[in-house]
């Protein structure tokens, strides 16, 4: 079966009324159950034997147990054995018709196995995964090809004496694993019949999860082949002697084409959301765009009206000039005579009161001329002095920036960029998925330390890079984890936490293609980024398309 990435958000929400309860005593529906803890997830090398795992049931089923043989041969992990004490998965309510065996990787990844027949209390477990590091948990489920697992856990592995081998034990967290959970008051439960297979009471309810996930609306090609196929199988449970094997099979085929369609409507759906996410910020831009353009029609409306009345006030103060000007000729025609004798002793009083303005005026002239040459002079003299001193701190600056090149690439490779000195720390640092430092990685970064030890003006940030390979949500995590990594290490060294700052970018900053292996590798990194006023440089400073 295909592993599953569980995304946050994806529930598959389905449920049984409270009359299915009362009509099947033995059915008794379990809503929001929490299980909250881990199993430990073993890591089977390829060809080293057979090891031996167990199976303890939870609170749901305390009684259940059983055991498996597991091997690994060739890259691929057979697992064999058998399952007792069990309870028809209908205990748990109407929407749980069959058992499903998981293995959840420690990085958070779900694989359905496949079905778990159960005959009387007792069933067969046989499957096999390319997966090598897993745990495994068997959940009631809808039917057998869903591709989340259910709340309803029933059993866990657990370590026994037979676990033999080299191996990892590693907590699995599934309680974090998004799954699918069932609530009632949506579907009515099925009236079963022994003469009626199990598998096509599957096959029924996947099609009803199907239609209430809309597939036949967004999955309309897949929907269809499964109608057909569910069709047939119904046809032949109708005949007077059916073909029991027939209608298994057709009815499998039904479910399996229904959970195709199931997560292709979800994808769809998921691509109309953002496709309709995108459409409304279009649209809002577009009527933000519009408000800004009446608002600036309204503002120009605005000036216009005020540029409007200030000229007619203007041509009004010019209307009442004029009458004033008309008013004062009036007056002023009877003293024009003693106006012209008076011309003579005004002009020389004009000319007297001219040749001292001018006199004083050329000496504020020359006293602010000598002024504002000893204040460019001063100007210049602090100007210089600026410069000289701005050189040698920019000198200074350079030394001790090449200086610090030159130790950092004594201990890991070290390039100077417009961001500040970026120390290289390459994937080999680093155990492969991992987040904690390996020795060599701590010797190096003890090293560097004592250099920034040195100078307490240096800020540092920790840059956590990955390639492409994986989800971007791990990726993103595993940036993280080994940026801050870097950070805890240094700041065990005696660093101040508020020098140094941490930061993932998953595989967003790439420098190298990640289409080939040592592409890749290269990509795998995590830079420390050496800044500063002292040697010329900010963290924060810098925008990815400079470098």
């Amino acid at each position: 079966m295909k592993s599953t990435k569980l995304l946050p958000g994806l529930l598959l929400v389905f449920a049984a009324s409270s009359a299915w309860a009362q009509q099947s005593p033995q059915s008794q529906p379990i809503v929001n159950i929490r299980i909250s803890r881990t199993i430990k997830s073993v890591t089977y090398r390829p060809n080293s034997g057979q090891s031996t795992i167990g199976f303890l049931g939870t609170a749901l089923l305390p009684r259940a147990e059983g055991k498996a043989r597991v091997q690994n041969k060739q890259g691929v992990t057979y697992i064999e054995g058998e399952i007792s004490r069990l309870e028809p998965a209908l205990k748990f309510g109407s929407p749980y018709l069959t058992y499903v065996l998981w293995a959840i990787t420690p990085e958070g990844s779900a694989s359905n196995l496949g079905e778990i027949i159960v005959q009387g209390t007792r069933a067969k477990v046989k499957a096999s995964t390319n997966l090598q590091s897993f745990g495994l948990i068997v959940t009631a489920e809808p039917y057998f090809a869903i591709g989340m697992p259910s709340e309803i856990v029933v059993l866990e592995n657990v370590i026994v004496p037979g676990t033999m081998g080299k191996i990892e034990a590693v907590d699995a967290k599934y309680e974090l694993l998004e799954r699918g959970k069932y609530e009632p008051g949506i579907f009515e439960p099925f009236e079963m019949d022994a003469k009626t297979p199990l598998e096509l009471y599957q096959a029924r309810n996947a099609a009803r999860i199907g239609a209430w996930m809309q597939a036949d609306k967004y999955a309309t090609e897949s929907w269809a082949k499964a109608q057909r196929e569910l069709k047939n199988a119904e046809g032949f449970q109708s005949q007077k002697n059916p073909n029991r094997r027939s209608v298994m099979m057709m009815a499998r085929d039904a479910t399996q084409i229904f959970e195709d369609a199931r997560v292709i409507a979800l994808k769809r759906q998921e691509e109309e959301q953002l496709a309709n996410e995108r459409r409304a910020a279009r649209e809002r831009q577009e009527q933000a765009r519009a408000q800004a353009e009446a608002e600036a029609e309204r503002r120009k409306e605005e000036a216009e009206a005020r540029r409007r009345a200030e000229l007619e006030r203007e041509m009004e103060a010019a209307r009442r000039e004029r009458a004033e000007a008309e008013k004062l000729k009036a007056e002023l025609a009877g003293a024009q005579e003693a106006q012209r004798r008076a011309e003579a002793e005004a002009a020389r009083a004009r000319a007297v009161a001219q040749e001292e303005q001018a006199r004083r005026l050329a000496d504020e002239a020359r006293k602010s001329a000598d002024a504002s040459r000893l204040r460019e002079e001063e100007a210049q003299r602090r100007e210089a002095a600026a410069r000289r001193e701005a050189e040698q701190s920019a000198r200074e600056k350079a030394e001790l920036r090449a200086r610090l090149l030159e130790q950092f690439n004594a201990v890991l490779e070290t390039r100077d960029t417009e961001r500040g000195l970026v120390v290289n720390m390459g994937d080999v640092l680093f155990d492969t998925g991992r987040f904690t430092l390996r020795q060599v990685a701590q010797v190096k970064l003890a090293r560097l330390a004592g250099i920034v030890l040195s100078y307490p003006g240096l800020r540092l940030e920790s840059e956590g890079h990955t390639d492409n390979v994986g989800g971007e949500a791990f990726n993103q995590k595993l940036s993280e984890q080994r940026a801050n990594s870097v950070r805890e290490f240094l700041i065990s060294q005696g660093i101040a936490a508020d020098r140094i700052t941490s930061i993932g970018k998953a595989f967003s900053m790439p420098v190298a293609d990640n289409k080939t292996a040592a592409g890749r590798q290269r990509n795998r990194r995590v830079e420390l980024i050496v800044s500063g006023e002292v040697i010329g440089s900010k963290v924060g400073n810098f925008s990815p398309d400079k470098q």
